[in-house]
């Protein structure tokens, strides 16, 4: 029930068309299509039925990140301490703390932060990693963002040593 279903079909009559959004299907999408057409759809449908998972706060060894507040803070001695972030920082910092321990690629990063729409050098993810560790080290937080190397970036959730 919570699972979007798009419909991927020969099947192009206008009755067929009702008859699969109506059985329950988020989209509907005839024969032939492109790869790129449905990697779109897919992602309209997925910001259409889970906007409130974009929404809720993230929390990582003490780290908060709020999307609806745009706010990230870390509690040292009991007194939350905002870390303030520019949007670009802030976005890839979320889609860190939302899939955590995993290693990202600087191209994969780019797609799912800046867009697949954009076209940039993918050296700029290094930048922003960068700009966020600074943003995050008088939090005692940079050590979050490791460095794989050969392979890209990833967030932990333990605490370790800065690798640059």
């Amino acid at each position: 029930r919570e699972m979007p279903v798009i419909m991927l079909t020969a099947r192009a009559e206008e009755a067929d068309k009702i008859t699969g959004l109506d059985a329950g299907a988020a989209d509907y999408l005839t024969k032939p299509f492109s790869t790129k057409e449905l990697m779109a759809r897919i992602r309209a449908v997925l910001r259409r039925k889970a906007p409130e998972a974009l929404d809720s706060a993230v929390e990582l060894s003490g780290l908060r990140l709020d999307p609806t507040t745009r706010r990230v803070t870390k509690s040292i001695d009991g007194a939350p301490r905002e870390v303030r972030l520019g949007p670009t920082e802030f976005r890839l910092l979320h889609f860190l703390m939302t899939h955590p321990e995993r290693v990202h690629s600087r191209g994969q990063l780019l797609d799912r932060v800046w867009g697949d729409h954009v076209f940039i050098e993918e050296r700029t993810v290094d930048v922003h990693i960068k700009r966020l560790r600074e943003a995050l080290a008088p939090v005692q937080c940079a050590g979050l963002i490791e460095t794989v190397r050969g392979a890209g970036y990833r967030l932990t959730a333990s605490l370790g040593s800065v690798a640059a």
